[in-house]
């Protein structure tokens, strides 16, 4: 069970997508366990950005919360892995809060 605070956020829901993803992935070496970490955690958030930001609003923040992986990706070698992450992490989370509550 998620814990009640972190369920009616979105964008912690979204946060721990990405953090953990990348976290189980590294951890385990098993890519595919952060994937399902990342898929886990965005099929949390999209019903509750579809509530808070209408369908629109949350094609728009799944877009951004896929982008954010993809994006980490290149971003990682240029400033390292960790930082990469936490960066796309606090954009993506950035976004829901603004656009959800919007």
């Amino acid at each position: 069970m998620i814990v009640s605070g972190v369920a009616r956020r979105p964008s912690a829901l979204a946060a721990a997508g990405l953090l953990g993803g990348f976290a189980a992935a590294r951890y385990s070496g098993r890519r595919e366990l952060g994937g399902l970490v990342f898929a886990a955690a965005g099929a949390a958030a999209a019903p509750q950005w579809k509530r808070a930001a209408g369908p629109k609003g949350a094609a728009v923040l799944g877009a951004i919360y896929a982008a954010a992986l993809g994006g980490s990706h290149p971003l990682a070698k240029k400033i390292g892995p960790w930082p990469a992450v936490l960066s796309v992490t606090a954009a993506t989370a950035l976004a829901s809060e603004v656009i959800a509550r919007g």
